[in-house]
C-alpha cells in the first residue's frame, strides 16, 4: 500500500501545480509588481476557498491535517477543478481510492468481443489498455499508423514508457508533448483513483530517473480520464495525418480503456491510411 508520505507529497505537487496555472487578473486579484512566480499566491487560494491561510498552507505543504469534503471542495472551486480533478484531489486528501485488485497474470486477454470491435474499426487505429496503461490489445491499423507492438514483449507494452523510448513515437507526433500528454492525463486519473497501489509510485520514479522530461511533463499533466484532442501525426511512410483521439473505458469486471483515433472528417487521413494498409497486406 502507498504510505501516507508519498501520497501527502503528490497532493503536494498536484495543489502547487493547479495554483500556479491560475490567473491573478481572472480570479480577481491585482497583478501587482511583487508577483516572484507564476499564478496565485497560497493565502489568495485560501481567501477564494474561505479557509484560513496557515490551514491551505499546510494542506499544500502535505502535512497530515484533518479535512471534510465540503472544504475539499471549496478548494477545488477556487481551483478551478474539472470534476476529474476533483476525485484526484478527494482521493489525495482523504485517500478516498479503491483497493486495487491484482491484475491478471495474462496481460493479452481480452474478451472475443472486445476483439471483434478492435477488428471492425478497420480503419480507427485502436489501443486497448489496462489501468496502468499496459497495452492488452490493438488492431491492424494501430500497428501501421504507430508501430508493430506484436514486436515488443509483452511485459515492455507500456504505452507511457514506450513514448518515451521508441524513437519512431516521438518522430511520430507533430507535437510529441501533446500527444504525451493525453496519456499522462489519464495516467494521473488511474493514479488517484489507485493510490493504494505503490505500483504507480515505483513506475514514476523509474520514469523520472530514465527520462528526464519526463518528470516535467508529468507535473505539468492534466487529469483526464477520457480526453478528447486533435492530433497530427508526420508518418514516415503516409505523410500528414489528422486524428482525433476518443478515449473510454470498457463495460466489464477487468479495468479496461479503449483508446480510438478516428481519421480527421474532411481531411485525406483515411484516404491515406487505406493505401498505407494496402501496400503492406
Amino acid at each position: 500500500m502507498i504510505n501516507q508520505e508519498t501520497r501527502l507529497q503528490a497532493l503536494s505537487s498536484f495543489l502547487k501545480s493547479k495554483r500556479a496555472k491560475l490567473s491573478p487578473e481572472a480570479a480577481g486579484f491585482p497583478v501587482g509588481t511583487r508577483r516572484r512566480t507564476p499564478g496565485l499566491r497560497r493565502e489568495e487560494v485560501a481567501q477564494l476557498a474561505g479557509v484560513s491561510p496557515t490551514w491551505y498552507t499546510w494542506l499544500e505543504q502535505g502535512r497530515a491535517i484533518k479535512v471534510s469534503g465540503s472544504v475539499l471542495e471549496c478548494v477545488a472551486v477556487a481551483l478551478q477543478l474539472n470534476d476529474d480533478e476533483r476525485k484526484y484531489l478527494y482521493a489525495l486528501a482523504m485517500e478516498a481510492s479503491h483497493v486495487a485488485p491484482p491484475l491478471h497474470e495474462d496481460h493479452s486477454e481480452i474478451t472475443p468481443s472486445l476483439r471483434h470491435i478492435l477488428q471492425e474499426l478497420r480503419f480507427c487505429p485502436t489501443i486497448i489498455s489496462d489501468r496502468r496503461c499496459q497495452i492488452v490489445g490493438w488492431n491492424a491499423a494501430a500497428s501501421h499508423v504507430f508501430m508493430d507492438f506484436e514486436t515488443i514483449p509483452a511485459e515492455q507494452r507500456n504505452m507511457i514508457r514506450l513514448l518515451f523510448t521508441r524513437k519512431e513515437l516521438r518522430r511520430l507526433a507533430g507535437n510529441w508533448e501533446h500527444f504525451v500528454g493525453g496519456f499522462l492525463a489519464i495516467f494521473r486519473a488511474y493514479y488517484g483513483q489507485y493510490v493504494q497501489d505503490d505500483w504507480y509510485e515505483r513506475f514514476i520514479e523509474e520514469m523520472k530517473n530514465s527520462h528526464p522530461d519526463f518528470q516535467y511533463l508529468w507535473e505539468q499533466s492534466q487529469v483526464s480520464s477520457a480526453p478528447d484532442v486533435l492530433l497530427e501525426f508526420r508518418h514516415a511512410k503516409a505523410g500528414k495525418m489528422l486524428f482525433h483521439l476518443t478515449s473510454f473505458q470498457v463495460q466489464g469486471n477487468a479495468d479496461l480503456r479503449c483508446s480510438v483515433y478516428t481519421p480527421a472528417p474532411e481531411t485525406s487521413t483515411e484516404t491515406k491510411l487505406r493505401r498505407l494498409m494496402e501496400k503492406q497486406e
